[in-house]
């Protein structure tokens, strides 16, 4: 009996200390976020200018006077992170929230998928610093201990508790989010470091500074369940950013576009969908709002695929008034069917018919792109119609007025390539019909009789076909040309030619 493969339970915490002004749309340099009157975080230019988290406000101000000051705005941050656990579905489902300014991935199970924890750890920086955002990390076969590593700064990866356990003994005390007190005391008793108080008694511990840094140290080391409440992705998406300053042209649009894109991906990713047509949401600054809808040649979910067509999309808009917000939604969408890869290697496919025609319909205009697709219709002038390009489908067939989509007629003779906008009436003399000579029957009578149904109100190009009662042939004339032709009470008529 084959021994089964043990999955490797890893998570990878993301800590975004930056997170209370990184959220803000409006902000310069040098810059601090506050709260009841002290400074919760500043950007590198206030840290140089001597201004530190937990300082009063007063302080830093007299520091530094040009240091530019903003309340905390908890329900921004809470929605960044909504957003940052979006994108995270692009790299497991499994994402759990650490408010107010963390994240927790379990990435176990992804390993064989991305190639490697180095792999995915690359990938979640990368993605970050093009969103804007600036995280610790750290791995960690448990999700506290990774988050007590994130917040120590970060950069390390623990691949089993055995080096968890050294990682975080030489964590100071004051790196878990315990009470202030509880530091207070075990330093009081000598206990600075955390490997310091693994070796305590617990039972003589938990009398002196409680049960909760005990137990969350027991949890943390993985020697009692830490189970996580697992963020649970929104059933429909929709994002708002909000920009730093006015956009005046739509091109300026594209990299503010990019971080709401890799959020639906994620979230596309995470539950499993496709999108098949999503809207840009546009709020100007005279409080009018503009809607710019992506739509697709197929379902897809890549990120890429979807900023290019944005970027088609911006090239040719024209701005009514400066833009303030965007929020990206998914309009349509449809669940992911399962797929298998193939056995040997294969050359890296093109862009495709599908993304090409998109990219086209949003270059030349919505009109401009069509094809021709059979409609269930035994009338010729009938038989085709004009549409939207639309891979989604199995079928190109439509359902012709009064007939179900389902109710196509039967296989027909051969058609010619080219039909002609209406019949040409043919001359006819003793040996029969006429066109550019005599022409010869090469077929018999394929009778046609339709359309009594509508009056010709279902041909909308050619209302005047009504009831038809015809009967076709193939013929040829002395050229060597075969034509599609027919006979009714009128006489004869040419109405289409082949190749």
């Amino acid at each position: 009996m084959p021994v089964p493969e043990i999955v490797l339970v890893l998570w990878l915490a993301l800590h975004f200390p930056c997170l209370p002004l990184e959220a803000l749309p409006l902000r310069q340099s040098p810059s601090a976020v506050v709260a009841r009157g002290r400074i919760v975080v500043c950007d590198t230019a206030a840290r140089a200018g001597g201004v530190a988290a937990g300082q009063k406000l007063s302080t830093a101000l007299g520091l530094l006077p040009a240091l530019r000051v903003f309340e905390r705005e908890p329900a921004r941050e809470a929605a960044a992170l909504d957003e940052l656990a979006c994108w995270a579905g692009n790299f497991t489902p499994t994402v759990s929230l650490q408010p107010p300014d963390g994240l927790l991935l379990e990435i176990g199970g992804c390993l064989r998928l991305f190639g490697g924890v180095a792999v995915i750890v690359d990938k979640a920086l990368a993605g970050c610093a093009e969103q804007g955002w600036t995280p610790s990390w750290a791995v960690a076969p448990t999700p506290l201990g990774a988050w007590w590593l994130a917040l120590a700064g970060g950069g390390v990866l623990a691949s089993d508790l055995p080096a968890l356990d050294s990682l975080l003994a030489g964590l100071d005390c004051r790196v878990p989010p315990w009470p202030a007190e509880v530091a207070v005391r075990l330093e009081s008793y000598g206990l600075r470091r955390l490997g310091e108080v693994m070796q305590q008694p617990a039972a003589g511990l938990r009398q002196r500074i409680g049960n909760t840094p005990i137990d969350e140290l027991l949890r943390a080391r993985g020697e009692v369940p830490d189970p996580q409440r697992l963020f649970i992705f929104p059933e429909r998406f929709s994002s708002l950013l909000e920009l730093p300053s006015r956009v005046e042209h739509a091109e300026g649009l594209a990299f503010a576009g990019q971080r709401l894109i890799v959020a639906l991906g994620g979230w596309l990713q995470a539950r499993q969908l496709l999108a098949s047509a999503c809207t840009l949401h546009l709020g100007h600054d005279d409080g009018t709002q503009s809607a710019l809808v992506l739509r697709f040649g197929e379902p897809c979910r890549d990120e890429a695929r979807f900023l290019r067509l944005l970027r088609e999309h911006l090239g040719r808009l024209q701005l009514a008034a400066p833009v303030e917000s965007l929020r990206l939604t998914a309009d349509e969408t449809l669940v992911s069917g399962g797929g298998s890869e193939s056995l040997f290697a294969e050359a890296t496919a093109g862009e495709g018919a599908a993304a090409c025609v998109e990219r086209l319909r949003a270059r030349l205009g919505e009109a401009a792109v069509q094809v021709l697709a059979p409609v269930a219709e035994y009338r010729p002038e009938c038989a085709t119609r004009w549409q939207t390009p639309d891979f989604q489908r199995n079928s190109g067939f439509t359902a012709a007025a009064g007939r179900p989509a389902d109710e196509r007629p039967p296989a027909a003779p051969p058609r010619p390539l080219w039909l002609l906008p209406s019949p040409q009436p043919l001359g006819e003399h003793a040996d029969g019909p006429h066109w550019h000579g005599p022409l010869q029957l090469l077929t018999r009578g394929e009778r046609i009789e339709s359309g009594w149904w509508d009056g010709g109100e279902f041909c909308a190009e050619t209302p005047a076909t009504g009831d038809i009662r015809r009967e076709y042939f193939i013929a040829r004339n002395l050229q060597g040309q075969q034509a599609w032709i027919f006979r009714d009470a009128t006489g004869w008529f040419l109405h289409g030619l082949f190749a």
